[in-house]
């Protein structure tokens, strides 16, 4: 190797490790604090269980995400299930899920068949068992806030001033 390539070489080196340095140090002086994840269940684990059964033979996750996860060859444009039992009781799950037509609850602008399908026909404790897991799926109040503060900002173009509780 000659004199020239080998200066190259060891700037080219320094170099790397300057940058490496940089970042670790950009790393160590971020001092933000991870907020964690936002969603969480209150659920025992026999309705968890129960309930995940469900949802894989209803094959809920065709059309919506729980737990950030969903089929990837779908693409309807139905809401994620995490965080819903922050905005919804028991008693409006089961309601939802008992009725002959979801829509007269809750209307949708979704064509026919993407809307969501009656549960009717699902034995009362499978409905149960669906409504006390979907109210049990819960999300942060920071996490609330902040989607609100998004959606509102994006919608209106304003920006967002909390509402006291």
């Amino acid at each position: 190797m000659r004199k020239g390539e080998k200066i190259f070489f060891a700037s080219l080196a320094a170099l790397a490790v300057v940058l490496v340095a940089y970042k670790g140090w950009i790393v160590a002086s971020d001092t933000e604090e991870d907020p964690g994840i936002p969603f969480y269940t209150t659920a025992d684990v026999l309705v968890q269980k129960q309930a995940s059964q469900l949802i894989r033979d209803l094959k809920c996750r065709e059309c919506h995400t729980l737990w950030g996860t969903r089929d990837m060859t779908a693409s309807v444009p139905s809401p994620p299930l995490d965080g819903l039992g922050s905005l919804r009781t028991e008693g409006w799950f089961f309601d939802y899920f008992s009725a002959e037509n979801p829509q007269d609850i809750l209307p949708s602008r979704l064509k026919l068949k993407y809307r969501m399908p009656s549960y009717s026909h699902l034995d009362e404790t499978d409905r149960k068992i669906l409504a006390s897991y979907m109210a049990s799926l819960k999300v942060e109040d920071w996490y609330l806030e902040e989607v609100k503060k998004k959606e509102y900002e994006k919608l209106t173009g304003k920006t967002y001033k909390p509402t006291d509780h």
